[in-house]
């Protein structure tokens, strides 16, 4: 018991100490960077608001990601919800503050889920984006879907998803990242399937395979080491213009079992003030240039106004 015990004041007085590295070099350096001053009119329509869509390259955007996106209503509330809630506001909700790339989980019967919690039926999800789309015909998003570790594929879930979505399918052709939006357009969804042991989608077929949407998650509760292996492998990568797949950065960390606050919302507290300062310092390191898919727990405004001033940054010239 007591070594136990020992074990948690270490715990936390090295979170402690996390957080204050963190704050520190905010303090130490600010959180400035090419256009973070822009805040967009109306963020539901923020692509559309930056300008002219023909000037616009794909591969200029940093998209603003919600991370396990479809777990508004995951479990029950206040009894096993607040351990597997990632995000508050429903998928159309996160689409209208911002959100240009949605992350589902799904199991072999279409039902959304977070590990071992079930939600809702992929068609309601689906029924969300559909509807956002169609009410701001000129936004694009990324709609990442995969089948959750430890469950088997729906059986044909590529016929299913073609079907569902159809026309606003931006075909697989790795062209498309040197293209404008207003070429791309009517065009709305890229979707990226990631099934299990399912074949993966074909070249040039409607879905995207899981190779292009790549990221480097590691398991921590702790803030400061995963700012800076995010930085690790951010600066890995090639330049937004000199790569043909998305690189996804999460600003988020996750409860750990040996830690005795397990809900996702105070956990994944530790880092979300950041969100900026790590923008801020992916340029001052000297590869802000390679920013491309940036993700969160709980969306809001100023996570998506960020994202939204250095993709108008990129249009610019300044960035």
């Amino acid at each position: 018991m007591g070594s136990q015990f020992s074990k948690q004041i270490e715990r936390r007085k090295a979170i402690a100490a996390e957080k204050k590295a963190l704050a520190d070099l905010l303090s130490a350096s600010g959180d400035l960077f090419p256009g973070s001053d822009y805040h967009p009119p109306n963020r539901t329509n923020w692509i559309s608001q930056l300008g002219d869509l023909e000037k616009l390259r794909l591969s200029q955007i940093v998209w603003p990601g919600t991370h396990d996106s479809a777990t508004d209503c995951i479990g029950f509330p206040f009894i096993s919800r607040p351990f597997a809630q990632c995000q508050s506001l429903s998928i159309y909700g996160q689409l209208s503050i911002g959100a240009r790339l949605i992350d589902i989980r799904i199991q072999q019967d279409r039902r959304v889920c977070h590990g071992v919690l079930t939600t809702y039926p992929i068609d309601h999800a689906l029924d969300q984006i559909i509807k956002f789309l169609s009410d701001s015909p000129s936004e694009i998003i990324i709609l990442e879907i995969r089948t959750e570790y430890g469950y088997e594929d729906p059986p044909g879930f590529d016929s299913f998803l073609i079907d569902r979505l159809g026309d606003r399918l931006i075909h697989h052709d790795e062209a498309v990242f040197s293209r404008t939006v207003a070429e791309i357009l009517p065009k709305q969804i890229i979707c990226i399937w990631k099934p299990r042991k399912a074949p993966h989608p074909p070249s040039g077929g409607p879905l995207w395979s899981a190779g292009y949407l790549r990221d480097n998650w590691i398991d921590t509760d702790l803030p400061n080491t995963k700012f800076e292996s995010n930085m690790k492998h951010l600066a890995d990568q090639p330049a937004v213009t000199a790569r043909k797949y998305f690189y996804r950065v999460e600003n988020t960390v996750t409860p750990q079992a040996d830690n005795p606050v397990l809900c996702v919302r105070p956990v994944t507290g530790r880092i979300q003030p950041y969100a900026r300062l790590f923008i801020s310092q992916a340029f001052a390191r000297g590869f802000g240039d390679r920013l491309q898919v940036y993700s969160t727990d709980f969306i809001d405004g100023d996570f998506v106004d960020a994202c939204a001033g250095l993709t108008l940054a990129r249009m610019e010239g300044k960035a």
